[in-house]
């Protein structure tokens, strides 16, 4: 049940600052000032199987209203970077989803400076917890990089 109000309130969160924005839409705003954000997405649990507890962090660059470079990482709840050992304590199954998991992360940051577009980064089957983790990291850093 906690889980689920987690997951609920996450939700809410992401779409409270997608209103706030002023469009629905996450599509880069055409007014942000040149420079170096980072973002974060919020704590989330692990799934019913004990999987994906975590947060991620993004670092964009921005000039002339693009985005230039980014780089996204993804945490254990204790600030453990979940790198190329994530997941060595599983079953060899669930070791390769940590792992695929893992791999999605430079994937998702090459393909929001390819497409400009937070809406064209598509999931990687495997990794939506990454992947929602990534989109509320991103809106994040462009909250901060928006002009006033």
């Amino acid at each position: 049940m906690k889980r689920k109000i987690r997951a609920i309130a996450v939700i809410a969160a992401a779409l409270t600052l997608m209103l706030a924005s002023g469009c629905g839409s996450k599509s880069i705003p055409s007014d942000l000032n040149d420079g170096t954000y980072t973002g974060r997405s919020a704590d989330r649990q692990a799934d019913e199987d004990g999987q994906g507890a975590g947060y991620g962090e993004v670092e964009i660059t921005v000039k002339d209203n693009k985005i230039t470079a980014c780089t996204f990482k993804t945490y254990e709840l204790d600030g453990t970077l979940k790198d190329e050992n994530y997941g060595a304590d599983l079953t060899k199954e669930n070791r390769m989803k940590a792992q695929k998991a893992v791999q999605a992360a430079d994937k998702y940051a090459q393909m929001i400076v390819e497409t400009g577009d937070i809406d064209s980064v598509d999931a990687i089957s495997g990794a939506t917890i990454n992947y929602d983790e990534f989109k509320e990291a991103v809106i994040n850093a462009l909250e901060k990089a928006a002009k006033e």
